[in-house]
This record gives C-alpha cells, sequence and structure tokens, in this order.
C-alpha cells in the first residue's frame, strides 16, 4: 500500500459552534433563553447562557496559523480558519487533508457537555432542552450536511439517567449510535462509574449499540506541576493521563454482563496501553488474593481488549507494539482543529508512523486502524455513501481540494494573549490567560 491509498476516518476531532446553531431549532422564546454569543469590553467573543459564561470560544482552534502564534487561543471566529465552525468549508479541509469522516466533540459545550450539567444545576428543564436542539443541530445540520463525511456524536443529560436513556433512544432514531461521557463523572460531582445508578445507561448503550467517548481533560487530567513548570510539561502528560480512567474502566462489572458495552478513549494515543494492561494483569494475579477483584474468569486485559477503543495521531510505539493490544479496536484521529492536529498533512505523519514499525504493517492491518475498525464500531458507512474505495482515499479527495489554500495566517498577531516574545510559556502564563 501507498500512503495515497489510504482511506482515513477521524474518531477524534472537534466542532467551533457557530453562533447561529440554535436557530432553527427553538421557538422564538426558546431563544430568549438559549446560549448566544456576545462580544465583551476586551473584543472577544465569548457565549453566555444565563449565568454561565464560556470565555474562550475557540479553545486551541490554531489550524492553519504560524505555529509561534499558537496558544489556547482564539477568543474571535475571525481568528480561526473557517473551517473550525463552517460544515461546508470544514469538508474542504477535510479533503486536503486526505480525511474522509469525522467524529466532532463540541467546544463550548465542553468536549463531553458539562456545560449542559452545569446549567441543569438552577434549571434541568431549560438544560434538558437545550441538549435536545444541541443535538438536533450536530446531527441534522453538522451530519447531516454531509453524511457520508461525519460520524454524528450526541450529548446526554447524565443528571437524570432515564432522561439520558430516553435521549440516547431518540437519537438512536435519527440515526447517531455514539455519546459523550466523562472518564470519571465523580469528578463532575456524579455517581462512580460503579454506581448502580448507571445501569440503565450501560444497558441501552449495549442494546442499541451505541459507544461510549470519554474525551481526555472530562475527569482525570494532569495537574500542573507549579505556575512556573514549562507548559509542556502539561501538553505531554494530557493523553497519558486518561490512563488513570482507563484503570478505573476495565474494572467496571458492566463489562462482564454486557458484552457489547464499549466505550471510548478519545485522544489518549495507544503507546501507553501495552503495559497498563500488562500492569492490570500482575495486579489482579498478584493482589487478587486480598482485593477481591474478579473479571467473570478473565483477565484484566482481556476486558479491556474486548470493550475498549483507542485512537492515536502520530504513536511510532504504539503501532510497533499493535501485538500487545486488540488491533481490531484501533482507530485514527486527526484531532482538527487544534494544536496537535498535523493539519494539513496528516496522511504523511500517519504514513511516516505506520513506516517506522520495524516488522512492517501488513495492508489489512493498516486498513483495520485507519478505517474499517472505526466503521464497524461506529456503525457508520460513509465509504459505500462515497461510492466505493476508490472515492474515499487521500489521493481521491485531495484531488477534490485543489482550491483550498492551506498557507498559514496570522490571523490573531504574533504571540496571542500577550506572552512575551522568547519567554518559555509556563503553566501560569496559561491559567492567567484563561482566567484560571
Amino acid at each position: 500500500m501507498r500512503m495515497e491509498d489510504m482511506v482515513i476516518v477521524s474518531v477524534d476531532d472537534h466542532i467551533v459552534e457557530p453562533p447561529d446553531m440554535f436557530e432553527g431549532h427553538l421557538s422564538r422564546g426558546e431563544l430568549a433563553d438559549a446560549p448566544h454569543v456576545i462580544e465583551d469590553d476586551a473584543g472577544n467573543e465569548i457565549w453566555i447562557w444565563d449565568d454561565l459564561a464560556t470565555a474562550n470560544i475557540g479553545l486551541n482552534a490554531v489550524v492553519g496559523r504560524p505555529k509561534n502564534e499558537w496558544g489556547m487561543e482564539p477568543t474571535r471566529f475571525e481568528h480561526m480558519r473557517r473551517a473550525a465552525w463552517n460544515v461546508d468549508a470544514r469538508v474542504d479541509d477535510m479533503n486536503v487533508n486526505g480525511t474522509l469522516a469525522s467524529l466532532c466533540f463540541g467546544t463550548f459545550v465542553r468536549f463531553d457537555g458539562k456545560i449542559f450539567l452545569d446549567r441543569a444545576q438552577k434549571d434541568p428543564a431549560n438544560a434538558y432542552r437545550m441538549l435536545q436542539a444541541y443535538n438536533d443541530w450536530h446531527i441534522d445540520e453538522w451530519c447531516g450536511a454531509h453524511p457520508a463525511r461525519f460520524i454524528p456524536l450526541a450529548q446526554v443529560p447524565r443528571w437524570d439517567v432515564d432522561l439520558t436513556v430516553e435521549e440516547i433512544r431518540r437519537v438512536v432514531r435519527k440515526g447517531c449510535r455514539a455519546i459523550t461521557f466523562p472518564d470519571n463523572p465523580v469528578a463532575q460531582g456524579l455517581p462512580s462509574l460503579h454506581s448502580e445508578v448507571w445501569e440503565p445507561l450501560w444497558k441501552v448503550c449495549n442494546d442499541l449499540g451505541v459507544v461510549i467517548n470519554c474525551h481526555i481533560g472530562s475527569g482525570y487530567q494532569p495537574n500542573h506541576p507549579s505556575m512556573e513548570s514549562p507548559i509542556e510539561a502539561w501538553i505531554t502528560s494530557m493523553p497519558i493521563s486518561i490512563a488513570n480512567a482507563a484503570a478505573d474502566w476495565i474494572t467496571l462489572e458492566a463489562f462482564q454482563r454486557y458484552p457489547d458495552l464499549t466505550m471510548a478513549l478519545s485522544e489518549g494515543g495507544i503507546g501507553w496501553v501495552p503495559y497498563l494492561l500488562e500492569r492490570a494483569d500482575f495486579t489482579n494475579r498478584h493482589h487478587g488474593a486480598w482485593t477481591n477483584k474478579g473479571y467473570g474468569g478473565k483477565k484484566p486485559s482481556e476486558i479491556f481488549n474486548e470493550h475498549v477503543v483507542t485512537c492515536f495521531i502520530e504513536d511510532d510505539f504504539g503501532l510497533a507494539s499493535l501485538e500487545h493490544m486488540n488491533v481490531d479496536n484501533v482507530c485514527i484521529e486527526v484531532d482538527y482543529p487544534h494544536s496537535d492536529c498535523l493539519w494539513p498533512r496528516a496522511p504523511e505523519g500517519i504514513w511516516r508512523s505506520i513506516q517506522s514499525v520495524p516488522a512492517g504493517l501488513p495492508d489489512d492491518v493498516i486498513d483495520r486502524i485507519t478505517h474499517r475498525n472505526a466503521g464497524r464500531i461506529y456503525r457508520f458507512d460513509g465509504m459505500e455513501r462515497m461510492g466505493g474505495r476508490e472515492k474515499c482515499s487521500v489521493a481521491a479527495l485531495r484531488a477534490l481540494a485543489g482550491g483550498v489554500d492551506t498557507r498559514e495566517v496570522s490571523l490573531a498577531g504574533a504571540a496571542p494573549r500577550g506572552y512575551a516574545p522568547g519567554k518559555v510559556v509556563t503553566s501560569g502564563d496559561v491559567l492567567v490567560n484563561l482566567g484560571g
């Protein structure tokens, strides 16, 4: 296989929601109580929802900008590529990046939709109505505009498990089989994974084939070592931080009751997985006599390999270690439009990692990790909708993108947010600028 022959389906990308997203999905009266965008005194565009505010509308949406301008910005729509928030432009950017399809997490609602949970503390009825409107916009407009190119992903009202089940059934009828969920609900004041409260959720996801997607940073996340620590320390450890959640999910007894229950560790990478599984098996073998934790006659690693989906951007070590994990649950992520994204050269990055494997990867394995696994796990038929593989390859999609401008453009000026030129950016710099 050549790089140009790959078919790429990404299971982790992001939407910067456009300011008019709720129009057409709410009545005039409901729009008055809906989230909306305003400009603050500093010239930032922010989402406001009653007493909730999201001060960073485009968190880390920096693709297409010179790297010296990157940060946790931008704070205005004009400081982003149009493809961050416009679906037609997104497809153009996917074409030039050789990407057939994409599953997109939200931004102002947080990766796991926590803003709805926050709003529900004050007005659960309003929170639920807006959540449904958000799902309708995401499924019908964003994904519906190009159904062969997007995998729908729904928010759920996790403050009420009965409503959660109801909403899952509703979005499944609309063709969506993926939901967001925190990797550790306790971090959000919710019952733990091991509470019987979630039993209806496990059952409905098992029965309807719905994937539970847990994005990094939605529960467990790395602490900033200090305000003086270079921000690179935090960026480095962010993907690996989901290993803490993975260790907890492995012990979930619902996996023993529901053979088709599936969760995804979104944006977590794969290089750390073999050691976690080795450690989990050792722990149960060595400590099981006193911990009394059982896995239904299986090893912890077997539970993980049967039920947990992982993904990677570039991961040389992970690809070289595929024999130590379930290759049928490994997928690609592109992470558009965030700073880890390799746009417009994601295929080159993926291919470089593939070529780095000493023993090489068979074409069949390449196909599985780049698109077939994602299609099976998410029940997505984008390649069939597009008319077959020959129309979905990196080469074929790039042939559709002749007019896409990929030049770097200075959209917000050098060193946005006032980082001192040449100074090592620290955790304190970032947290202060984010209002942390």
